[in-house]
Order: structure tokens, then C-alpha cells, then sequence
């Protein structure tokens, strides 16, 4: 019988499935598709970029194994990866490249984009250029006090950091581009973002690496839209080499910024550059973008930085009086881990201000000055409500059991009890909708956007549902 792709890969997919765990199977080898046969060389199809690059970095020597038993051995392999088009109007764009078995990906070709070559090009618009240079040079903005020496690793961080320490070793070579790093306000992000560029910056001094927060290159954008100067604004960001966007959320509801930070994402990330971002949310939990630009946010890795754990704290105040040279009693060190813990800066915080006192205090530093201190500090700081106090408070004003708020029920006063508690948490607290949803009753983030929805549309047409939304926003807001 003669072969066919189908044929083919029908039976590498036999030869793979027995090599490999049912999970691997399913996520990494089930959604690829046989193309073409021609010859000895077998053409499939993976859904995008990421797929193609994690399939030759830890599958290739299967992969091929596979496919020499069945074509013999002058066989071949050929991706054809589906990118997405720049174009709204026109069908995601497909590109052919031969497996490799080398450590850097191939380099793609650029759709769409301007030939023109954006290396070193005397007149363009440098807003961070040094006073004084003629030729195009780029101050990376970034502070050398930020190093992953100084960064404690703990579990809410350690898939980032491990992600990071890739990226600064082979910038725009892994399969982390862009490294999308979310999470909530101090515990990290900027921190460790700054630590990736200056890592890049010593290993390889020649990249032009540049970070800038949001809101400055939302900034830049609108001045250069304002003098009609579009065009070197976005020559100059093509020209990056790594470039590291900070709290990516400020763009949020600006069309024409995004519009433009999308072209020059696509410029860069076609040209194998290296793209990180940080954000206070997950890619699936931010709103007011453009879908485009939210699918190419995951397209890389998205890595999670939370609050950071017991053990984490601890070891964050113990680097911290390393650095400062400060000696701390074990038991004041215990106290500060255990009572701060909303966030890291809120933690530096603190210990600043415990340090100040016991340098103005006649009995020195130890536990009941740090007592005194810190009950002060965690009163007048904003404190942050738990999910669990949410659905506690609407329990009790509704006269409803946890339980049952949190159990299948679909009566119409529980799923309203429990829409509302989805809907606060989202408010108050800086939780996914992922982290929200487990936690109220197990559920998935759509149903909790599908509960922030409704308690919206409800709220307009329910009179007595209104009600129940301004008092418990009051009783929230009392101890927001």
C-alpha cells in the first residue's frame, strides 16, 4: 500500500504514545497534523511557534526516531507552524522550517514588516538617548540594585525565576518570548524583571536592552503622535533588542498605544527578539485589550509571582539585614515574617520603620519594640481582604451557610449569594479569576466572569439586587 502523511504519522504517533506519558501525549503530539508527503520527508503542521520550539527542544530525538523507522534513513522532518497574520482581515499565515537539532531556534522570516534595517540610524527620535552622542545609543534604564543575587527564591516565584534565568542566557532563543510575569502589587516583578536585563547586559554587552514601564511609553507614544512622529517613535523600539515593558495592564482601553506596541512586538518578536512583561494580571484576566494583542501575551510563558510564603519572608528579612550589615534577634526576624503579610515591599517597609525606631530607642531591638512598631504599621497600612472574609460576609448577610454558598446548588438566592461573592473578591482582593474560582466552590475563571457580568447587568435592572450590592460594597469598603 503506498504511504501517505496520515499513514505516516498514524503509525509515529503508535511508536510515540509508547514512549512517552498519556499527558505528554495528549498536550504535545495529538494536536499535530500530518501536511504533506514528499519523498522521504514528512511535513506536519503544530499550532504556533512556542509548540514547534518546545517539540524540537525536548521531543526531536523521538520525533525522528519515529519517523526514521518508517521512511528509512535519509528521512526528514518539516514544521509548518500557523502564525498569526498582522492583518485582522486575513487568514493566520503559515511558514515552513526543517527540523534542527540545534540549541538556538531558526530564525523566522518577517511578514508584513519593512525590509529596512534598524541597526544604527543617525536622525531617529531616541527618548532615552545620552546628551551629547550622534550616533543612536540607548540608556537601558535599568537599575543595577535589581540582580538576581539579591532576589530570594522562594515557591510563589520560582517558575518565573527559573523562566528568567533561561531568558538572560539565550535572549530571544527559548521558548519564553515573551516572558509574561504577573501578579499582584511587591512581590517582585519589577524586581526580577530588572534582574533578567542586567544579566543579559553582562553576558552580552553588545544587545541593546531597554526597560520602560507602561505609562512612559504610552508617554512617548502620545508626544510622538502630537509632532507627527510616529514613525521614528516606532523605528526606535524596533531596533531593540531585548525589551522589557513593565505593568503591560496601563494599556488598558488605549487602542491607538496598543495598536502601535503591537506592531512593534510582531517587528521583534519575527526578528527573534526578546520580549518581557509583567502585569498585575494573568493574560486571560485583563480587559479592555485587543484579542490580538492578548494571544500574542501567551504565547511565550506566562509565570505566575504571588504573595510570597512563610519561609520566603523569612529568608527575604534575613538577605535584606545581610545587605544593611544589621544584626536581628531570630525571634523579632520570626515575628516580622509572620505578622507582614500582604506583600515584599510591604514587608521592606516595615523592617525599614523597625529599624528606625530601635536606632531612637534606649532598649534597643527586640521583640516588644517590634511589637509596638509593627502594630501600628499593620494598622495604618491597607489591608487587603481575604477571598474567605468575602464569602463570609455574604454569607452572614444573606443568613447562609459557607457550605451551601460554595455546594452546586443552582436556587436562585444561592447563586446570587454566590455571584456576589465572586464578584466583591474580584474587587477587593488581587486574585486571578483562576484563584477566585477554586476557591469559591471550585469553579473555572469563566464562571466567575460570567458572575461579574451578571451582578453588572443586574445591578441596572434588579432594584432589590442593588441593594443587596451597595451594602455589602459598604460593609467591604469599611474594612478595605
Amino acid at each position: 500500500m503506498e504511504k501517505t502523511a496520515k499513514s505516516v504519522w498514524d503509525s509515529c504517533l503508535k511508536f510515540v504514545r509508547d514512549n512517552v506519558e498519556e499527558q505528554v501525549y495528549n498536550t504535545w503530539f495529538r494536536p499535530i497534523l500530518p501536511v504533506k508527503l514528499s519523498e522521504a520527508e514528512l511535513t506536519i503542521q503544530v499550532p504556533s511557534k512556542f509548540f514547534y520550539e518546545w517539540l524540537e527542544e525536548h521531543y526531536v530525538k523521538l520525533l525522528k526516531s519515529a519517523i526514521l523507522r518508517d521512511l528509512g534513513k535519509d528521512a526528514k522532518l518539516r514544521y509548518s507552524i500557523v502564525m498569526a497574520n498582522n492583518y485582522d482581515n486575513q487568514k493566520p499565515a503559515t511558514i515552513n522550517v526543517p527540523s534542527s537539532n540545534r540549541t538556538r531556534p531558526i530564525q523566522q522570516q518577517s511578514f508584513n514588516m519593512p525590509a529596512k534595517q534598524m541597526g544604527e540610524i543617525n536622525g531617529i527620535v531616541n527618548p532615552f538617548a545620552l546628551p551629547g552622542l550622534r550616533r543612536v545609543k540607548v540608556d537601558s534604564q535599568l537599575n543595577p540594585n535589581y540582580s538576581f543575587d539579591n532576589f530570594v527564591v522562594g515557591e510563589s516565584n520560582r517558575l518565573a525565576k527559573s523562566a528568567g534565568n533561561a531568558v538572560s542566557k539565550n535572549p530571544g532563543g527559548t521558548a519564553f518570548n515573551p516572558l509574561f510575569m504577573y501578579g499582584g502589587v511587591g512581590n517582585g516583578k519589577t524586581h526580577l524583571a530588572h534582574a533578567i536585563g542586567v544579566e543579559i547586559k553582562e553576558l552580552y554587552p553588545e544587545k541593546t536592552v531597554l526597560f520602560v514601564s507602561a505609562e512612559k511609553f504610552t508617554q512617548q507614544f502620545t508626544e510622538a503622535a502630537y509632532k507627527n512622529n510616529r514613525n521614528d517613535f516606532t523605528n526606535f523600539y524596533q531596533m531593540i533588542d531585548v525589551l522589557i515593558i513593565d505593568d503591560v495592564q496601563f494599556f488598558s482601553s488605549k487602542e491607538k498605544t496598543q495598536n502601535a506596541f503591537f506592531q512593534i512586538f510582531n517587528h521583534l518578536h519575527q526578528k527573534g527578539k526578546q520580549l518581557i512583561l509583567t502585569s498585575d494580571k494573568a493574560p486571560v484576566d485583563m480587559q479592555g485589550f485587543e484579542n490580538r494583542l492578548l494571544s500574542r501575551f501567551k504565547w511565550g510563558l506566562s509565570a505566575e509571582i504571588s504573595v510570597p510564603d512563610y519561609e520566603t519572608r523569612l529568608e527575604i528579612i534575613k538577605s535584606k539585614n545581610d545587605l544593611d550589615g544589621t544584626v536581628m534577634p531570630d525571634d523579632v526576624v520570626e515575628f516580622l515574617a509572620r505578622n507582614i503579610t500582604t506583600n515584599i515591599r510591604e514587608l521592606e517597609g516595615a523592617l525599614i520603620s523597625l529599624l528606625a525606631h530601635a536606632s531612637f530607642s534606649r532598649e534597643g531591638l527586640n521583640l516588644d519594640l517590634a511589637k509596638k512598631v509593627i502594630k501600628k504599621f499593620v494598622k495604618n497600612s491597607t489591608k487587603e481582604i481575604s477571598i474567605d472574609y468575602i464569602q463570609k460576609v455574604v454569607c452572614n448577610y444573606f443568613s447562609m451557610d459557607i457550605d451551601i454558598l460554595q455546594s452546586k446548588s443552582r436556587k436562585r438566592n444561592v447563586v446570587q449569594a454566590r455571584q456576589l461573592a465572586m464578584f466583591f473578591a474580584k474587587r477587593f482582593t488581587k486574585a486571578s479569576l483562576a484563584t477566585i474560582g477554586t476557591q469559591i466552590g471550585k469553579r473555572d475563571h469563566a464562571t466567575v466572569l460570567h458572575a461579574c457580568k451578571t451582578v453588572g447587568n443586574l445591578s441596572e435592572t434588579d432594584r432589590q439586587f442593588k441593594i443587596y450590592v451597595e451594602e455589602l460594597d459598604k460593609k467591604l469598603s469599611s474594612m478595605h
